[in-house]
């Protein structure tokens, strides 16, 4: 029920190290760096921010059946848990920064029918995060998500 949120134009989101530091000091931890899966998969047990740092993409969101997004450097997406996501075509120097509230232990699905029932009941047991990732406690992610719950 949560939606996804997207922010163009992220200034700290096209640098890799200053990508970091802003989602760390809105307490969004855990960063990496690298591209994002070309299959079809998603988190249950954690929301997730992905920055663009390099490069552009073709990013399905929602699964199989989603829609699919044009990323590029700057962009940022607020996937909440659950939410599908795949590359589906990115330019060879794709960067992306991930991070999650409070560093929360992110797990990796794709979808098995057999997983359902336990699935459902992670998402609903994540917290929403106290705080926004790119504009901190200000941002519309608390606010947004709390009025779609």
């Amino acid at each position: 029920p949560l939606p996804v949120l997207v922010s163009h134009q992220v200034e700290a989101a096209r640098d890799a190290s200053r990508c970091r530091q802003l989602f760390a000091r809105h307490g969004w931890l855990g960063a990496w760096e690298n591209g994002i899966f070309p299959f079809h998969h998603f988190h249950s047990t954690a929301h997730e921010v992905l920055g663009v740092v390099a490069g552009t993409a073709a990013v399905v969101l929602g699964g199989p059946g989603g829609r699919r997004f044009e990323v590029a450097r700057g962009d940022v997406l607020v996937l909440p848990a659950g939410t599908g996501h795949c590359n589906a075509g990115s330019s060879a120097d794709l960067l992306v920064v991930g991070a999650y509230p409070d560093g929360m232990r992110w797990d990796l699905r794709r979808g098995d029918p057999a997983e359902r029932g336990e699935v459902l009941a992670n998402i609903a047991a994540v917290p929403l995060p106290d705080v926004d990732p790119v504009h901190g406690s200000g941002g519309p992610v608390r606010e947004i998500w709390r009025g779609a719950r």
